[in-house]
């Protein structure tokens, strides 16, 4: 064969067509941006539209049904800073929260961070816009010229005791969150009168009580101030609510008439903790003129035992069902310290429907109790004098509740505890603190916000033996990472083959 016929290769095959790689490359790159495309349109949708389930046990992530209600309805745009180092326990179950409220304000509410520590530039500016010192952890809310700032210490609940170090048991956020909202969006803070000047059972009761007044109004978002009845001529007409807590000595003609005025007021509100070794007799006929009779008696339970007689003056009480504005605690049981009288229920009479007074237990001591006179006895017995099951411990009063819901606002309403140690510090439960706020709620026609519950924060401790720490170690840092090299390998080899 000669040489030419060997350097040139066949006419068929220099006549084949060889692949086109700038028809794969566009086929490639048209793949890429459709690709893209999708995943853009698809992330859009999913911008827009989409679930949201919160699996937590506790339900940590999901607002109440109150504060939903009330973000529906604002009207306002709000402003609020979370001011938070991030080494806080409870930084992250803030701005969870707030995200959420951020969520369902329908534009109206932004959030935004601030670390004190490293934003130390915005955190300035914030105390120059604001006038606030912001020297703690806390959350600032604005709503045009009005503002609240929320303590980390106002959203949780710690452990009882004298430890510097006290666990947080009970994260409370969205109640003075919520509560906050509502005070800097209608732009007034409520007044509740603290009754001063009547003595009680002891210094350090009163103060207890006067703190745990104030604490409420940090959650509830009223003030507090102290009035002497005697000093003035009248009840303020900017209050809100009246609070008579555990006064020792009785109110003056003139002080009875003073508060009967203010009763007569529409929507006045009067918050009374009766003490049951007080001398209030006037006080006393003043509830009874209104349909609840403190008996004077002490609710007890005696018995005999093998060491001999045991009495306990302790109350175990529940909540009743009646009343909506309890209704969340109707699962709980409350305890009440110290000592406690039976309130007797007065039937309606003429009296009392003339002026549309409605009267209704709150709650219920424990079947075993029952109202003793003769208290003092080692071990006292019921009998014909004594009060028996049911005794009733709290109670409501409504004057002018009418029929039509709409028209409920104006009425006037009390409620009264035949105890004088619910807030006292040493003994106060949560439960305790849950009621006050929820009838101090009541008393400022603020029912849409009772029953925001606390979350409870719980510790889980996961015990592994060493077999299973072993385990562990080769699923997470030999098994997974040679599963995937593996893949990867296969991956690379079909490829080399094709």
């Amino acid at each position: 064969m000669p040489d030419s016929e060997q350097n040139n290769p066949p006419a068929s095959a220099a006549a084949k067509p060889m692949p086109k790689r700038y028809g794969i490359g566009l086929n490639v790159a048209m793949q890429v941006l459709l690709a893209l495309a999708l995943f853009a349109a698809v992330n859009r949708l999913n911008y827009y539209h989409y679930w949201r389930w919160d699996l937590s046990p506790s339900q940590d992530y999901t607002l109440s049904p109150a504060t939903l209600k009330y973000l529906d309805s604002l009207t306002r745009d709000v402003q609020i800073n979370i001011v938070f180092g991030r080494d806080s326990k409870v930084y992250g179950e803030v701005q969870s929260l707030l995200e959420e409220y951020h969520l369902h304000g329908r534009q109206r509410i932004k959030v935004r961070s601030i670390d004190p520590v490293r934003d130390i530039e915005r955190a300035e500016q914030l105390k120059a816009d604001t006038g606030l010192s912001l020297a703690q952890n806390g959350v600032l809310i604005r709503c045009g010229a009005n503002k609240r700032f929320i303590t980390e210490e106002e959203l949780v609940v710690r452990e009882k005791g004298t430890s510097t170090n006290k666990q947080i048991i009970e994260f409370r956020g969205e109640d003075a969150i919520s509560s906050a909202l509502i005070s800097v969006v209608e732009g007034r803070v409520r007044k509740f009168y603290y009754v001063v000047g009547k003595g009680s059972r002891s210094g350090l009761g009163q103060s207890d009580s006067y703190n745990a007044a104030i604490d409420l109004g940090r959650q509830q978002n009223f003030e507090v101030i102290q009035v002497n009845l005697s000093e003035v001529s009248h009840i303020p007409t900017d209050a809100d609510g009246l609070m008579i807590l555990g006064s020792r000595y009785d109110f003056s003609e003139r002080e009875i008439v003073m508060l009967n005025n203010y009763w007569q007021s529409k929507r006045a509100g009067i918050f009374i903790m009766l003490d049951p070794g007080g001398e209030t007799a006037r006080l006393n006929a003043f509830l009874t003129a209104n349909g609840l009779h403190p008996r004077g008696d002490r609710v007890l339970m005696a018995e005999s035992t093998s060491t001999g007689p045991k009495k306990e003056f302790t109350v175990l009480g529940e909540f009743t069902k009646e009343v909506p504005f309890i209704r969340h605690l109707t699962s709980s049981a409350i305890t009440l310290a110290g000592q406690t009288e039976s309130l007797e229920i007065i039937p309606e009479n003429i009296s009392l429907k003339e002026q549309s007074i409605s009267v209704k237990p709150l709650i219920l001591a424990a079947p075993r109790y029952w109202g003793e006179k003769q208290f003092l006895e080692e071990l006292p017995v019921a009998d014909e004098e004594d009060t028996l099951p049911p005794i009733y411990v709290a109670a409501s009063i409504e004057r002018g509740a009418l029929g039509d819901e709409t028209q409920r606002a104006d009425s006037s309403r009390m409620v009264v505890v035949s105890n004088a140690t619910l807030l006292d510090k040493q003994t106060m439960l949560a439960v305790s603190r849950d009621f006050a706020s929820a009838g101090l709620n009541w008393l400022m026609n603020r029912e849409s916000f009772i029953g925001i519950p606390a979350k409870s924060k719980h510790s889980y401790r996961i015990q592994l033996t060493n077999k299973q720490h072993e385990l562990i170690f080769w699923i997470t840092s030999i098994t997974l990472p040679g599963a995937v090299l593996g893949f990867g390998f296969m991956v690379w080899a079909s490829r080399r083959a094709a």
